[in-house]
Formats: C-alpha cells, sequence, structure tokens
C-alpha cells in the first residue's frame, strides 16, 4: 500500500482528502494539531487501520519514520476570522510548516502537492486570474498574513523543485464549500447558512456586489488527485468558473432554506477583493478536469449537513 502524509487533515479540506485517500486504498498519515481542525471530521476515519493521527504542530520538526510515497500539505487557517486572530501562526505555518513539509518530502523522497490558494491574486486587477498573473497584493494590510504566507509557500516549493529536484505541485484553491465546513468561521457560504436556518439577519459586506465563484469540496479533492498524478510542477487553478454576486449567493441560501432572514449590509473589510474568477484552461488542458457539481445540488447537500450538525 503507498503511504501518504496530509498535513491540516483534521481541517474542512484534508478530512475530505484523508476520506478520498482511504478509498483508493492509501495508507494515511493524518498531522493536525486543531488549532482549526476539528477531532469530529476525521472521527469517522479513526477505526480504519489504514488511518494514524499524528497530532503534532507543523511548524515543529516533522518525524514520521515510516517510507512515504506522497505529501499533501493543507496545514494552514483559511478563514478570514482565523488568520486575522492568528497571524503570526499563520505566518509561521507558512513559512516553516512548508519548510518542514519539503524537507520531509527530501528526507523520503516523496512527492508533495502543496495548497495554495486564489489569494496570492491578492484583489485582481486580471479577471478572470490565470496561473501567470502575478497578483495585486498588500503585504501590510490584514490579509497580508494570509496573502504572503501562501506567495512565500509557493516561492520556496519552486526552490526546493529546482535546486533539489523535489516532486513537487502547486494548487491553488477558489472559494470552496461543503460539509465539515465550520458554522462560525466567517467565510461566506458557513456564515450565510447558519444565519439563514437560524432566521437570523444575514450579513452582506459592502453592497454584497464583489464576486466569487463558488466549487464544491468533492470537485476540488477529485482535482487535487488528479494533479498529483501528473508531472504539473508550475501552481495550477482549481475551482468554479461560475462567478455570482455575494448578494446572489445570499438570496439563494435564504431561497433554499425558506428562511425568514433578511439582508444587512456592513461596511466592506479592508482588502476585501472586489472580483474572483479562475481561469480554469489548464485543469482542463492538463488534468481533464472542470467542475460537475453544480451550485443548487452542491447547497442542498451543505445545508442538509448544516441541519444535522448545527
Amino acid at each position: 500500500m503507498k503511504h501518504a502524509v496530509v498535513t491540516g487533515g483534521a481541517g474542512f479540506i484534508g478530512s475530505h482528502l484523508c476520506e478520498a485517500l482511504l478509498q483508493k486504498n492509501y495508507k494515511i498519515t493524518c498531522v493536525d494539531n486543531f488549532i482549526t481542525g476539528s477531532p469530529k471530521n476525521i472521527a469517522h476515519l479513526k477505526n480504519d487501520p489504514n488511518f494514524t493521527l499524528l497530532e503534532h504542530n507543523v511548524t515543529k520538526h516533522i518525524e514520521i519514520k515510516a517510507d512515504i510515497d506522497v505529501i499533501f500539505h493543507f496545514a494552514s487557517p483559511a478563514s478570514p476570522i482565523d488568520y486575522q486572530k492568528i497571524p503570526i501562526q499563520t505566518l509561521k505555518v507558512g513559512a516553516l510548516g512548508t519548510h518542514n513539509a519539503l524537507g520531509l518530502a527530501k528526507a523520503k523522497k516523496a512527492k508533495i502537492i502543496l495548497a495554495s490558494t486564489s489569494e496570492v491574486y491578492g484583489d485582481p486587477l486580471v479577471h478572470p486570474q490565470k496561473e501567470e498573473y502575478w497578483g495585486n497584493v498588500n503585504p501590510i494590510g490584514p490579509r497580508g498574513c494570509y496573502d504572503e504566507a501562501k506567495r512565500f509557500l509557493e516561492a520556496i516549493t519552486m526552490a526546493y523543485h529546482r535546486e533539489h529536484g523535489l516532486d513537487t505541485r502547486i494548487v491553488r484553491i477558489f472559494n470552496t464549500y461543503g460539509p465539515r465546513q465550520r458554522f462560525h468561521d466567517g467565510r461566506a457560504v458557513p456564515a450565510f447558512i447558519t444565519q439563514a436556518l437560524n432566521n437570523e439577519d444575514i450579513t452582506v459586506f459592502g453592497q454584497g456586489e464583489q464576486t466569487r465563484s463558488f466549487c464544491y469540496i468533492n470537485d476540488l479533492v477529485r482535482g487535487i488527485l488528479k494533479l498529483s498524478e501528473t508531472q504539473h510542477h508550475l501552481p495550477i487553478n482549481l475551482g468554479n468558473p461560475q462567478e455570482m454576486t455575494i448578494h446572489q449567493l445570499a438570496t439563494t441560501i435564504i431561497e433554499l432554506t425558506h428562511s425568514q432572514s433578511k439582508i444587512t449590509y456592513h461596511p466592506i473589510p479592508i482588502d476585501d477583493p472586489k472580483t474572483r474568477r479562475p481561469d480554469i484552461t489548464k485543469a482542463k488542458e492538463l488534468l481533464n478536469w472542470e467542475p460537475q457539481i453544480d451550485l443548487k445540488t452542491g447547497l442542498l447537500k451543505t445545508i442538509q449537513y448544516f441541519k444535522e450538525n448545527l
């Protein structure tokens, strides 16, 4: 059996990735310190003999004695609420955590797939965003701790690839949603669903005219696994190119939950991107991948999870 290490494996994306890898007959070592991940996300995996949990902070040296075939480095806070509350830890996991994960891959001669983000594009001046776009990021703004941590992750990954010949992949993840997102993690889909199910006011920033593109978790994980099987070392976008305004998302969730919620408007946060839409031409050509789950279907699955767990 192949052995995969998943850092951040108890997080939203990481737990789904662990699950998918187990289904593909991998042995899994899930590494997490539960700063933003949750034991509940992996509770159903703990009795699987091929699943091992290593409770560890990846900013410290990672020691795994077994041979490793592939590492998925997905450890990082990803919600603005989290990374603005713990900015130093966010920078450390992007820098020290990535350095340790790359060092482990080098020592074990393992392939490594690293999670970057559409936030490397900042508040983009190019639309939609192609991988060749260098971004428009404020390094000293309140979002800089996350944006620059991920930009450093990409830079050190490419340095390891060029200097040491490390077998690396970089996935730039656009807005993803689905079961196991935290109810109050601050991102639009879980925030709006939680408020709608409680018939609370739905809080929209600005006039809700900023756009996002939402990809269901199963589609994203399928893309990540396809990327892991290619030889493409430069960053690649994974996301859903169907773009919509935040106001449209709020009204859609109100309709799907049959909620009595009203939309309220609040000051827009500093450096909040005005647009976000991936160009997935490379993913289509190199991975034969594109999203398959439409927004309504994905939202209904997510709403059902929230109803059962709120």
